[in-house]
């Protein structure tokens, strides 16, 4: 098995772990306000880690530190617009808008460093696009104000892929130590916000807290270490698209804790996404013979 292709399965746990997030946090949410939670969501991640990795944390450098301030504000905007979207909008909606990182992290891409995705990127983007849309989105296609709340998430997190992926390929830059820090930034972020904005306060009971704790060392402190940490052997636009698995994810926990049962359209999307996935792994060979002749 390839690194690429070890990293990539990683990355799929984590968005599993991702997909679970909509319904405890939907839970949570029932008992303290979005800034609150993601503030004690992402210190609390920072503090675990902090104990379990404290030898591999103590001897950390300036451009490290600094690589985490962008890093850690652009996951701010992105759980801004996931968690206060959440409260305005459905999770199915919330799922597909906040999975649009496979969208915008190539637009974001070819905007910034002028690169163009290669045809199997593109038809995957599609499949991914229109399967996502049959998975989530209601009859009318009209969004909720939530919906738009959520962009913000899709466009904080395509923003935080790309400067993850440009700071671990610096030499003085440590992976792992920046997908740490950067959940400090985010957590005193969120709390600056809360105690501007909210009367913070923490969960009630053992649900809420067991949402925030799963929420805190699977969904945030492990998930961030890791993405980072494997960007270093995959592309910002290759995670982008597996993370469209999101919603797929969610849809199955909301089908099995929630209730939530999908239409025959949403069978279809989930089906679509799963296609992109084994198209970008695979790699067929018609895909890439437009390139290999160019070369």
């Amino acid at each position: 098995m390839t690194t690429q292709r070890k990293a990539d399965l990683l990355l799929v746990l984590i968005t599993g772990f991702w997909g679970c997030s909509y319904y405890l946090s939907d839970l949570a949410l029932g008992e303290m306000p979005p800034f609150a939670l993601c503030a004690v969501r992402f210190l609390l991640a920072f503090v675990l880690l902090g104990i379990v990795l404290f030898p591999k944390l103590r001897h950390v450098n300036r451009k490290t530190l600094l690589w985490a301030v962008p890093a850690g504000l652009s996951l701010t905007l992105t759980y801004i617009g996931a968690t206060v979207g959440l409260l305005y909008t459905s999770i199915s909606n919330a799922g597909f808008i906040c999975s649009l990182p496979a969208v915008t992290t190539p637009l974001l891409t070819f905007l910034v460093y002028r690169k163009k995705p290669e045809r199997r990127m593109l038809l995957c983007l599609v499949l991914c696009t229109v399967g996502l849309g049959l998975l989530t989105l209601g009859n009318d296609f009209r969004p909720a104000p939530g919906d738009l709340i959520c962009l913000l998430c899709a466009l904080g997190y395509g923003i935080n892929l790309l400067v993850v992926e440009h700071a671990v390929h610096q030499p003085e830059v440590d992976a792992l130590q920046l997908g740490v820090f950067q959940q400090l930034v985010t957590g005193a972020a969120m709390l600056v916000l809360s105690l501007l904005f909210e009367t913070p306060c923490l969960p009630q009971t053992p649900t809420g807290w067991g949402s925030v704790l799963f929420l805190s060392v699977f969904c945030t402190g492990i998930a961030f270490a890791i993405t980072a940490v494997q960007q270093k052997h995959t592309s910002a636009v290759h995670v982008g698209l597996i993370f469209t698995l999101e919603p797929l994810f969610s849809a199955i926990v909301a089908f099995f804790f929630a209730g939530e049962r999908l239409a025959p359209r949403g069978y279809v999307g989930a089906a679509l996404m799963m296609l992109a996935l084994v198209t970008m792994e695979a790699g067929f060979p018609f895909l890439k013979r437009k390139k290999a002749v160019e070369e």
